[in-house]
C-alpha cells in the first residue's frame, strides 16, 4: 500500500516516543495529591487529551489551572528519570523527511513536549501543543492548525496516531490516518492504515511530496 502526502503530522506520546511509565507515575502521584479516587480516575479518558481537559473533568473549576501547572511540573521533572524513550523506527523515519514537510501535534503543553522531544534528540521545525489551541483532540483544531502552519491543504496531510481521540481528530480534519498499535489494539483503532509502529513504514521523498509505503 502506498500513501502520498505533502505533509506528515505526528502525535508524540505513543507515536514517536513512549512515556507511558512516566505518565503513570506522575498522574498517579497527582491524583493522590488532589484526593482523586482510583474509581474517579479510571472513569476518565486520559490518553491523547490535554491535561487541562482531564483536570476539568475531575476537579472544581477554581483549581484547574493550578492542578494543570502541577502535573506539567511533575512530568517535566520526570523526563530525566527514564521518563521518555524513542519508539522503534522513529529516528530513521523522521531522518528521511525534509524539515518543512512534517510537524509534531501533541496534547502535551509546549514545555513538556519540548522536554520529551529534546531528551531523545527530536527537533521539529513545527510543533503544535496544547498551548496553541482552544479545543484539543478529538477536535480537529490541532491538526488543522499544523496544516496551516505548513501551508498544506488538510486533504494532502497524513496523520500518525496511536490513540482513538487523535485518529478521530485526523479524520475530522479531512486527513488520511495511520494508526500505530503501540498503546491500543488494532481493533480499537479506526484508520486508513494500521501498523505496529513506524519501523513498519518507509518514506520516499519525491518532487511532489512524500510516498509512504509498508515495508515488505
Amino acid at each position: 500500500m502506498y500513501i502520498h502526502a505533502e505533509a506528515l503530522l505526528f502525535d508524540n506520546d505513543g507515536t514517536l516516543v513512549s512515556s507511558l511509565a512516566s505518565v503513570d507515575r506522575c498522574w498517579t502521584r497527582w491524583a493522590k495529591e488532589y484526593g482523586i479516587t482510583a474509581e474517579q480516575f479510571a472513569a476518565i479518558e486520559l490518553h491523547g487529551r490535554p491535561a487541562v481537559e482531564i483536570a476539568a473533568d475531575l476537579l472544581p473549576a477554581d483549581i484547574v489551572l493550578e492542578a494543570v501547572a502541577r502535573i506539567e511540573a511533575l512530568e517535566v521533572e520526570d523526563v530525566p528519570n527514564g521518563g521518555v524513550e524513542l519508539l522503534p523506527g522513529t529516528a530513521d523515519f523522521l531522518a528521511a523527511l525534509p524539515a518543512d514537510r512534517w510537524a509534531v501535534v501533541t496534547s502535551a503543553t509546549h514545555r513538556l513536549a519540548e522536554a520529551r522531544l529534546d531528551a531523545v534528540g527530536i527537533l521539529p521545525k513545527t510543533l503544535v501543543s496544547a498551548d496553541d489551541i482552544t479545543r484539543g483532540k478529538p477536535d480537529p483544531e490541532p491538526y488543522l492548525l499544523a496544516a496551516r502552519l505548513l501551508g498544506v491543504d488538510p486533504a494532502r496531510c497524513v496523520v500518525f496516531e496511536d490513540a482513538p481521540a487523535g485518529l478521530q481528530a485526523g479524520r475530522a480534519a479531512g486527513m488520511t490516518t495511520v494508526a500505530l498499535t503501540t498503546t491500543h489494539q488494532a481493533h480499537e483503532l479506526e484508520a486508513d492504515l494500521v501498523v505496529q509502529d513506524l519501523s513498519a513504514l518507509s518514506a520516499q521523498v519525491t518532487g511532489s511530496g512524500v510516498e509512504i509505503s509498508v515495508r515488505r
